[in-house]
């Protein structure tokens, strides 16, 4: 075999191995998502349209920083914020930190990457964390836990952290009740933090359980008065609803929502948004922050 052949063949197998290492790269590439149309959603507030408004500022800035456009996801339930983003019909969005937690277990892909740092507001305190609180109407019987014993008391979701899972795991041990059914003469569902507390103003229910901040939230849209509530008992202090996403969308989108939403306070735009939602900044949030509602979980 001549030089001129040996040195032909070794540049055709070079090639062959370039070949090769591009198509990996590029099958690599082609591994993530890398959507046209990015979808955002969150878990029912006391009004989801109105709230989305407050986001509007935030998901133009999306759309200018993703270079995609941003359409939302309208939840009929906490679940199905859930569901949606298992199913990819949803790429980052607002779980409860029970949704979230609930999520995380199903698929390793829902990553929590931030949450709010609220201002002071009424009973809810400043920072990243807030608290279930067990209201009854000022002026009623009810003014202990005692004295709730065979009454009526609502929930909000079973997803819920501070309506759902606090109540049905945590209040129980620390009031020495039993169980909620072994307490209440009925337990139900009101669907939103703002129709528990309403619910409770209006008499269909004896005492409800809220999240401080939603609770307040009613407070400032008008609907209720912080006056006429009894607070008879709160948690230990739970880390605010998770900002997620997708963690199987390239890394350049991923970055683009993350760097959007902490930089926020950063814009004119931004800090009227976190006005909007009584919030100073939105700080960054692993998941072993919300370790706390598995260990709740587990009782």
């Amino acid at each position: 075999m001549d030089a001129s052949h040996q040195i032909r063949k070794a540049a055709a197998t070079l090639l062959a191995g370039f070949s090769l290492l591009l198509l990996s790269v590029g099958a690599q590439a082609q591994s993530c998502e890398n959507p046209k149309v990015l979808r955002f959603s969150m878990v029912p507030t006391q009004d989801s349209v109105r709230e989305l408004s407050y986001y509007q500022p935030v998901l133009d800035m999306l759309a200018k920083n993703t270079g995609r456009k941003i359409e939302f996801f309208m939840p009929t339930s906490y679940s199905s914020v859930v569901e949606a983003m298992l199913g990819k019909w949803v790429d980052f969005g607002i779980l409860g930190p029970e949704s979230y937690v609930i999520a995380k277990s199903k698929s390793p892909a829902i990553e929590v990457f931030a949450t709010y740092h609220r201002a002071r507001n009424g009973i809810q305190e400043e920072g990243p964390g807030y608290r279930s609180i067990l209201i009854t109407k000022r002026g009623s019987k009810f003014t202990s836990i005692e004295s709730l014993k065979g009454s009526v008391i609502a929930l909000v979701d079973p997803a819920s952290t501070s309506g759902g899972l606090v109540p049905e795991k945590i209040f129980p041990v620390a009031a020495k009740i039993g169980s909620l059914k072994q307490h209440f003469s009925r337990v139900v569902y009101a669907g939103a933090h703002d129709l528990s507390a309403i619910a409770v103003m209006e008499g269909k229910v004896d005492a409800g359980f809220v999240a401080s901040h939603r609770f307040m939230e009613t407070v400032n849209a008008g609907k209720i008065k912080l006056e006429d509530y009894n607070v008879l008992w709160q948690s230990a202090m739970i880390p605010q609803d998770p900002f997620v996403l997708r963690n199987t969308l390239c890394d350049d989108i991923k970055k683009a929502i993350i760097d959007t939403f902490l930089t926020v306070d950063k814009t004119e735009a931004g800090q009227k948004y976190l006005q909007n939602v009584r919030s100073l900044r939105i700080v960054p949030m692993k998941d072993s922050d919300y370790d706390i509602v598995r260990e709740a979980n587990k009782r």
